[in-house]
């Protein structure tokens, strides 16, 4: 199982922990993920992080399809794969409606076939065959929509083929899990309970059954967010979780359509994430965070004291070695913490 960690977006200023992510590499960690919001973006502060190291793998985490055309994807991709020695990962997800409508000012259309189209541009661009020609839902190359002059033709990359780049996806639907597993080469679920794997494997197996290649999870990475919260008073750090999960639960989204309240049904917490949310949209925040299990937040994170968290890595240690996690990616900012996951885990 490969270790990476998670820096995020930045806030008012851009702030790259560049020692830590040097740090990280000394250590054998595999990858550092950058992420996007609506302030900085994803490709630049990966491309900073790099430019300043040498063997650590760098992807997004992930950056917004309907801000770029899969050509500009494409050929970001295939530029920072070339410019770094083949260090870069292309993580792709479809963000949401108030950001993609809100701020890029285009329709959020449908995700999954958005998904599904991108990355099949995508792949043929690297691949770089012949000239690309794609008649889909969401994109036709060339376009000869309305507004168009009709002089568009097809092209083919400048840059060298470079078919192997690795493309994940971000997703916690059962519809978003099959693409994943039918065309991307990994999956970020934003958390995950390392015992309860059929609750995405039935999905992304499904995915590779369509996918007719014979893929499996031994070329498949499931790649996990994994919150770390190290605190010798245990009550402290699961309080110090549970706003995270109160927000996804019961704030990301409307009252019926919330992906993530979905999810945490599916495993198992159906009765709380349903009062999560109540309480969440009627403005009560701090006593939708109370209703946040214990027992959810033990499942999807790492909590406690170094003793206590390094017990409960069995179970994370036992999905690696059935290729049900490829990937932790850690929501940590400690080098003594990322220390005590290298040493159990690399």
């Amino acid at each position: 199982m490969k270790l990476g960690f998670l820096l995020g977006y930045s806030g008012k200023n851009i702030h790259i922990p560049i020692d830590l992510i040097r740090q990280a590499e000394s250590m054998g960690f595999d990858s550092v993920w950058t992420a996007e919001a609506y302030g900085n973006d994803a490709v630049s502060t990966a491309a900073w992080v790099l430019a300043q190291t040498e063997k650590i793998r760098v992807g997004t985490a992930i950056m917004q399809m309907p801000a770029r055309t899969p050509a500009m994807c494409a050929m970001t991709t295939m530029s920072l794969n070339q410019l770094s020695g083949g260090r870069f990962i292309c993580g792709l997800g479809a963000s949401g409606p108030q950001v993609v409508e809100g701020w890029h000012g285009v329709p959020y259309g449908k995700p999954v076939t958005r998904t599904r189209e991108y990355i099949q541009i995508m792949r043929a661009i690297m691949e770089r065959a012949g000239p690309v020609e794609f008649d889909g839902q969401m994109y036709q190359l060339p376009n000869k929509g309305e507004g168009t002059t009709g002089l568009g033709k097809p092209l083919k990359s400048i840059l060298e083929g470079a078919p192997d780049i690795p493309i994940y996806t971000a997703s916690i639907t059962p519809a978003g899990l099959r693409c994943a597993g039918e065309v991307a080469d990994g999956v970020f679920p934003v958390w995950m309970d390392p015992n309860k794997y059929d609750v995405l494997g039935e999905h992304i197996e499904a995915g590779f059954a369509k996918a007719g290649n014979g893929k499996s999870l031994a070329d498949f990475d499931i790649a996990p967010f994994v919150t770390v919260a190290v605190n010798d008073d245990l009550d402290a750090a699961f309080d110090s979780l549970r706003p995270w999960l109160a927000l996804y639960i019961g704030g990301m989204g409307a009252r019926d359509k919330n992906f993530y309240n979905d999810y945490a049904t599916r495993l198992g917490y159906g009765d709380a994430a349903k009062k999560i949310q109540d309480l969440y949209l009627d403005g009560k925040k701090d006593e939708a965070a109370a209703e946040v299990p214990n027992e959810l937040l033990d499942e999807v994170s790492l909590i406690g004291s170094y003793d206590r968290i390094r017990d409960r890595l069995g179970a994370w240690k036992e999905a690696g070695k059935r290729n049900e996690v490829g990937s932790m990616l850690l929501g940590v900012a400690d080098p003594a913490v990322m220390e005590l996951f290298a040493k159990e885990l690399l």
